[in-house]
């Protein structure tokens, strides 16, 4: 009597366990479908909406220097593979130096900077979102240089998408205002990029497509109203960045008291 008693609860126990497994794979199978749909959806709008500007933007780059409107730069993506990433041009065709420019740089066409301070050369990357090498939200992808000096955590990373927008792009929106123009690369390698291989971490961990709108939305928010966002490096939580001068009153008030 026991021993059928206890084949029958140990029969329930796998029934729960195989229950509870199949309910998170399809609530994966789920998420994921919703993600890749609202990312063909959204980019194949945003390309036939945009398409007028696209065509614009890259007209301007042809007329006003030489060389392609659109420039490739690879970059790794899901599972370490590489990619190309494409962008509008904002350099002069063949230019060469450091990784990392700021809006004076020598390389840049005289529409370059605007393009940067814009962010209107990422636009050709609904592209990259459409074909599935990118997602809408996700880590930015780095270039293998950058990649090889956290192997480990890119791992992580790796394990998702990379995205036109995310807690990284949020977090660090003013990059290339703030990165030491003295030593730019070595500002970004020893003190940027370890910030943000946490966040792309926290992300890849706790990625969800609920996580997913409410990054679209305050980058809708940062976009339209020019408001700047404030990332949780512990969290991943999402609130508006204080005004510098308020936030400047605040940290000397803390100071004072």
């Amino acid at each position: 009597m026991r021993h059928d008693s206890s084949s029958t609860l140990v029969g329930w126990e796998n029934i729960e366990c195989d229950a509870g497994y199949g309910s998170s794979r399809a609530g994966t199978v789920l998420d994921k479908t919703l993600k890749r749909t609202l990312d063909i959806g959204v980019a194949a709008a945003l390309l036939l909406a945009l398409a007028p500007v696209i065509l614009i933007v890259a007209l301007a780059i042809r007329l006003e220097s030489a060389g392609a409107a659109f420039y490739r730069c690879r970059r790794i993506g899901r599972g370490g593979r590489a990619f190309d990433m494409i962008k509008f041009r904002k350099m002069h065709e063949g230019a060469k130096g450091p990784a990392l420019a700021s809006w004076e740089d020598d390389r840049f066409t005289r529409l370059g900077p605007f393009l940067a301070r814009t962010k209107l050369d990422e636009l050709p990357q609904l592209w990259n979102v459409l074909t599935g090498q990118m997602s809408l939200v996700g880590p930015r992808p780095e270039d293998a240089v950058f990649v090889e000096l956290h192997p480990a955590e890119f791992t992580v990373i790796h394990g998702v998408k990379p995205g036109i927008t995310g807690l990284c792009q949020l977090a660090f929106a003013r990059e290339s205002k703030i990165l030491d123009p003295e030593d730019r690369l070595g500002h970004y390698v020893n003190q940027i990029l370890p910030q943000k291989v946490r966040i792309d971490q926290l992300y890849a961990s706790q990625r969800s497509f609920g996580m997913d709108l409410r990054i679209l939305g305050w980058t809708a928010l940062a976009v339209l109203f020019r408001r700047e966002v404030a990332v949780h490096r512990q969290t991943g939580s999402l609130s508006l960045r204080a005004p510098r001068g308020e936030a400047r009153q605040v940290a000397i008030g803390r100071i004072q008291a």
